[in-house]
């Protein structure tokens, strides 16, 4: 029998956990006494409308967790399109910030990686309009099996063009699996839309890792969509999930001008809760002396217009 391609991450750094592990995080667990479905707000005004007349103008809207509705050069995005009201066990503690009606005709999505709160293939079948995926290397077969054939399988470093965006998959500090015998059959990484006016990164899922140094140096970035939450127990999570503290600083090594936090305060995947994501974030952001205009906390589908 052919054996399966597996994935690894930069030096080979290895993300496995043990059942030990993981029943330790449990006992921690049950006795942690905090309120672990704190919520993020809605934006009070959702500009739905203007989203789907605007062809000229870049935006970004937060959907929720790590989907974003991005715009560029009249093109239609979304990063890991995920409007499932549960993830396993856990229900969604906010609900998405568009729904999925309201979307316009989708033209691309990026997908970073195959868990479950990154990839819904029953969001995916619901979307308008006709879209290419561009998925990590692996992902392909799994795309064309349930019918969405207009995917474009990526490894790192890989671009493509459409539309005068060039799309980048760049590397992340992760793992995937979806069933018990594809533990890293795909890749994981993160995406980077380039046009002539604006660049976004999208990190995707990691955690800090010495290739956003390495991103750095071959790309010009400015607008960062950066992972915050899923962080706690740091034991069990920092080499996968990224905390607060080493968000900031991957910013800082980016040399981006503007630091748009995602992955917290959608479900509840760990022991931090979206408040204190945030609180940290900005307590590092101010002793580091950061410019505050830099940092731009958006509420769920709140739209952030690039200038």
């Amino acid at each position: 029998m052919k054996q399966k391609q597996r994935y690894a991450n930069l030096d080979n750094i290895d993300t496995k956990k043990t059942f030990n592990d993981f029943r330790r995080w449990q006992k921690e667990r049950r006795t942690n006494k905090k309120d672990l479905k704190l919520t993020i707000e809605q934006a009070p005004i959702k500009e739905i409308e203007k989203l789907h007349h605007n062809d000229s103008s870049a935006s970004i809207t937060w959907i929720g967790h790590s989907t974003f509705l991005i715009q560029m050069n009249g093109l239609n995005m979304l990063t890991d399109p995920v409007w499932a009201n549960r993830m396993g066990f856990q229900k969604r503690l906010t609900v998405p910030g568009i729904p999925l009606a309201d979307l316009p005709a989708i033209d691309v999505v990026f997908i970073s990686h195959g868990h479950y709160d990154h990839l819904d293939y029953s969001t995916l079948k619901k979307l308008k309009g006709n879209p290419t995926y561009y998925v990590p290397i692996g992902l392909g077969k799994a795309f064309k099996k349930r019918g969405l054939t207009k995917v474009i399988e990526s490894n790192w470093y890989d671009s493509f063009q459409q539309h005068d965006l060039t799309f980048s998959f760049v590397p992340a500090q992760h793992w995937t699996k979806r069933t018990i015998t594809d533990t890293n059959t795909s890749h994981w990484g993160g995406w980077i839309i380039e046009g002539k006016e604006h660049s976004v990164y999208f990190v995707g899922d990691t955690g800090y890792f010495r290739g956003f140094k390495e991103v750095a140096e071959k790309f010009n970035i400015q607008t960062v969509l950066m992972p915050i939450g899923a962080y706690e127990p740091e034991w069990f999570m920092k080499v996968s999930h990224i905390n607060p503290e080493d968000a900031v600083r991957a910013f800082l090594e980016l040399n981006g001008s503007t630091f748009i936090p995602m992955h917290y305060g959608t479900y509840h995947l760990a022991d931090d809760t979206g408040p204190e994501a945030l609180a940290r974030l900005d307590a590092e952001w101010q002793r580091l002396n950061v410019d505050a205009s830099q940092l731009k906390k958006l509420l769920i589908g709140e739209t952030f217009w690039l200038e």
